[in-house]
């Protein structure tokens, strides 16, 4: 299996995660059935903390928890961002699996389990580069960092900025917020 001689097509990927219980959240990454895992509760709670400081920093904006999203070279891939930040009203019309287009970000927060796939993680960043999404935003909590990556280009993001949980950490347009960090504490163990 490769890219180019995927696990299967990118239609029947999406009638299995269509026909999967509701409880069962898959991705297709790289041409690979990939099965998210489920969240702790620090996970979520990390998720809700960014998606009120979006809100009360941009209220023009959502942050989509969870939204199926089409990215990857040749858009192919089918993801499940922890987040994902667009204009409010983005989502209408969409299916499914939204095109990128329009989402300013991406947001990804590490799962304390043993085996975290730190391969999946970085095939999706790529992928969001890929898709041309402006930021991608990664909350490492075996590192205790939040890290943002911006400026994509051939499925790279060419800068990275990494800051200790507690840090003021200013997001790059068009994003435009700076976030104080310190609850991010609260969420290590």
């Amino acid at each position: 299996m490769t890219v180019d001689r995927p696990q299967m097509l990118v239609a029947e990927f999406e009638e299995l995660a269509h026909a999967a219980p509701e409880t069962v959240w898959l991705e297709f990454i790289d041409g690979k059935l990939e099965v998210k895992p489920p969240h702790d509760g620090n996970h979520g709670a990390i998720v809700v903390w960014l998606l009120r400081q979006c809100l009360y920093l941009r209220p023009d904006l959502s942050l989509y928890p969870y939204l199926g999203l089409k990215s990857g070279g040749l858009l192919e891939d089918r993801v499940r961002p922890d987040g994902a930040l667009a204009h409010d009203g983005q989502l209408a019309g969409h299916g499914g699996w939204s095109d990128p287009n329009g989402f300013l970000m991406t947001v990804e927060v590490t799962l304390r389990t043993p085996g975290n796939d730190r391969r999946c993680q970085i095939a999706k960043r790529d992928g969001y580069a890929a898709a041309g999404i402006p930021v991608h935003v990664l909350v490492d909590r075996d590192t205790n960092t939040l890290s943002v990556y911006s400026e994509p280009e051939k499925g790279r993001y060419r800068k990275r900025t990494s800051h200790p949980f507690g840090a003021t950490v200013p997001f790059p347009g068009p994003v435009g917020i700076t976030l104080k960090t310190e609850r991010l504490k609260d969420y290590t163990q």
